[in-house]
């Protein structure tokens, strides 16, 4: 496995760990003050992998649209997500990693659109776009943790 995303993969799987034992209604829940709970987070995190590795790369998701849509930059929680859809962000959350690295092996990424991200970092490639993807996952990563406090 490429190091940079098994690091990142390591770090999504200590992530889950720490709000497995969170109810399905904690992982909805809007703190007071918030427009987001932790299912959106964690659902945001796969899509902006998506997103940044894939769209930008010129290359078919291993998302569909909706759940594109559904977590995307600029999105918000809309419904209530259920135990079963829960599940299923937990297991793309990990398995994209996996996808990612498959891909990145094979060398498809060749067709990447440079694009400069709101924070500034300019990325033209791949492999900027896995140097950016911890720090995204850091960002969201401490706002799951508030909310584990506060939910």
């Amino acid at each position: 496995m490429n190091q940079q995303i098994e690091n990142i993969k390591k770090v999504r799987v200590f992530l889950l760990e720490s709000i497995k034992d969170l109810t399905t209604e904690q992982w909805n829940t809007i703190p007071e003050g918030f427009n987001n709970n932790i299912a959106w987070n964690v659902g945001h995190l796969i899509a902006a992998q998506q997103g940044i590795c894939y769209k930008r790369g010129n290359l078919a998701p291993h998302i569909t649209d909706e759940l594109w849509e559904q977590f995307r930059s600029g999105s918000k929680p809309d419904r209530f997500l259920s135990a079963d859809e829960i599940a299923k962000i937990k297991s793309l959350f990990l398995n994209t990693m996996d996808e990612l690295d498959a891909d990145y092996s094979k060398q498809i990424f060749g067709g990447y659109t440079a694009w400069t991200t709101r924070y500034g970092v300019e990325i033209a490639s791949i492999d900027d776009a896995l140097k950016f993807l911890p720090f995204h996952d850091g960002l969201h990563s401490g706002t799951i943790g508030a909310f584990k406090r506060l939910v």
